[in-house]
């Protein structure tokens, strides 16, 4: 990571870039719909490396309570701890919000994801059976939790 971090609110006219991560990223990804319902009513952010948009994120908070709904580097860009940051970031957000915890699901099957959660703090609670669209058919979510009160 050589060039500076930094992060700003997501807005609609980011959308097309937003998609082209989005897509690269993951087989069942969030479509366009989704991401403008999530620009109304939750916390969205944009990640850059320098001016290069390399990430976003999406949580929702209510009641003392986040979900983390999307959290997405670019391919090329990950492997190198940019999602923790991206996490992080989300999760000072949650803070500021006032949230306590934080929930989120993951697949099954994402062991880079689940070591990130694990490595910032997340533990597993459960697990959801079919949640996720998978080829071929449905794949579970583990479900993880974090303490956000320091």
């Amino acid at each position: 990571m050589s060039d500076a971090l930094s992060f700003r609110p997501m807005s609609e006219a980011d959308l097309e870039a937003v998609l082209k991560i989005e897509y690269a990223a993951f087989s069942h990804p969030w479509t366009r719909g989704i991401f403008l319902d999530s620009l109304k009513s939750y916390d969205c952010w944009l990640m850059f490396e320098g001016s290069q948009q390399v990430g976003h994120g999406v949580i929702q908070v209510v009641a003392g309570e986040a979900h983390l709904l999307n959290i997405t580097v670019k391919p090329e860009s990950q492997g190198r701890g940019l999602g923790l940051r991206l996490l992080e970031h989300l999760m000072r957000r949650a803070r500021e919000l006032q949230a306590g915890e934080c929930f989120l699901e993951v697949r099954a099957s994402n062991q880079p994801a689940y070591r990130l959660y694990e490595r910032y703090g997340f533990n597993e609670i459960g697990r959801r059976r079919d949640y996720y669209p998978a080829v071929g058919g449905r794949e579970d979510a583990l479900v993880m939790a974090c303490t956000l009160i320091e």
